[in-house]
């Protein structure tokens, strides 16, 4: 059985290999079928006309016309950019109802592997179907297209005020053209606002504040309050967890109840100025790499080498868990509030801290760590020391009524001169 090649009239691209049989209308049917055209005669490589089937040869290159003169491959017009059987015959498209008259070459030229350029590449090859005035009938919406014709016939993104850009970006993603694509995402999201993380001003602090009691508690975890001037404002029981306060003015600022936990402190309101007379105490509160100082007139922080002070501001009843404090001083610090609120200090590190002579009622330090720590002179009375690690710890002179510590860590621990009797039930280790 013999079996030829087959190419459209005048191109040396997409050819079929076919087998041939039967009578020269059996291959041109079989050509037709192949090529996606109506075959009507065929030529040989020279330009020869076949007209019995008997001519043809085992392995012959031939090429199918639909009637038209033999057009050598080897002379065609190319694309100006190289690409390979593009011609530059005007077509019209019928977008949608609406007709856009162009050049083949200006439809495969920009982006030769998109779908539309594969549509027209070579006449006809996708069966394309025609109105009666021979326009190409494609169903898509013609304002969205109208953008996409320009960009390939000079390679610019121009759209038309009031067009939606989301709507031409459909189209492009439709008809296989990446490069205008992606352009469009870009200008897409260049026209969405910028998100915003700019810190929350004093001003718009405020009317949250005035819209909400003073016994709620105000949702403040997580928010961004860096360099804000939050200074002499009543910010009792707000949520501070994890926040942002760095470089924070809270001079005078009432923070009664407020949940500072991890919260980033640092560089807040700079003040080198600290009166080394007064009783003050530190600490290290998580990942905030910031110290308190809680004078009797004020509260100070420290961050890094730097000392920053917040005058005036009210910490009782501040939760301070998990915070480090290894090594600090926290001597004569009073952590007792008049209204019963109580500090809490649960799981801290407070290893080989100075507290003598702090105020402490009720304090909960359960499962704190206090080896080494001087608590002489402490007014422990009712605190919760339960599973707290006290070995080693000066607790001399201490007041420890009521005060629990079962599960404790007492070895080495000294209780000279207490104040109260410690009774064993209180401790069971």
């Amino acid at each position: 059985m013999r079996r030829v090649t087959l190419f459209v009239n005048g191109t040396s691209k997409n050819g079929k290999v076919v087998a041939v049989y039967g009578t020269l209308s059996d291959l041109l049917s079989v050509a037709s079928n192949k090529l996606g055209i109506k075959a009507s005669s065929l030529y040989n490589g020279k330009g020869g006309l076949i007209d019995d089937i008997a001519l043809i040869r085992d392995d012959d290159v031939l090429y199918v016309s639909e009637g038209d003169p033999f057009i050598d491959p080897q002379t065609e017009s190319k694309v100006a950019s190289g690409q390979h059987g593009a011609h530059t015959d005007w077509l019209t498209l019928n977008i949608g109802g609406r007709l856009f008259t162009t050049t083949r070459s200006t439809l495969v030229s920009k982006e030769p592997e998109s779908m539309l350029a594969h549509m027209f590449c070579e006449k006809d090859v996708w069966g394309n179907k025609q109105d009666k005035h021979g326009a190409y009938l494609i169903d898509r919406s013609p304002e969205y297209f109208e953008p996409i014709l320009n960009y390939l016939r000079h390679g610019q993104l121009i759209i038309n005020e009031g067009l939606n850009i989301r709507g031409v970006l459909e189209e492009a993603r439709f008809f296989g053209i990446e490069q205008l694509a992606e352009q469009l995402e870009v200008a897409i999201k260049n026209c969405q606002p910028p998100e915003d993380h700019s810190p929350i001003s004093r001003k718009e602090f405020v009317r949250f504040l005035l819209a909400t009691s003073t016994k709620s508690e105000l949702r403040c975890q997580g928010l961004n309050f860096s360099g804000t001037d939050l200074s002499r404002l009543d910010l009792r029981y707000i949520n501070f967890k994890m926040a942002n306060l760095s470089r924070c003015n809270l001079a005078h600022a009432n923070l009664c109840c407020s949940n500072l936990e991890r919260a980033d402190l640092s560089g807040a309101n700079l003040d080198v100025s600290v009166d080394v007379n007064r009783k003050v105490s530190w600490f290290h509160t998580g990942d905030a790499n910031v110290f308190l100082l809680l004078p009797s007139s004020g509260v100070f922080f420290v961050s890094m080498a730097c000392v920053v002070v917040f005058k005036g501001t009210n910490l009782q009843g501040v939760k301070m868990l998990c915070c480090n404090a290894e090594g600090a001083s926290l001597k004569g610090c009073n952590f007792e509030d008049p209204s019963g609120l109580k500090a809490n200090l649960e799981g801290a590190n407070l290893k080989g801290v100075d507290m003598e002579g702090s105020q402490m009622t009720g304090i909960n330090l359960r499962v704190a760590t206090l080896k080494n720590a001087k608590l002489k002179n402490c007014n422990l009375r009712g605190a919760t020391l339960a599973g707290t690690d006290l070995e080693n710890c000066d607790l001399s002179g201490c007041d420890l009524q009521e005060a629990n510590l079962r599960g404790s860590n007492v070895k080495g621990a000294i209780f000279e001169e207490m104040l109260t009797p410690l009774h064993m039930s209180q401790s069971v280790r």
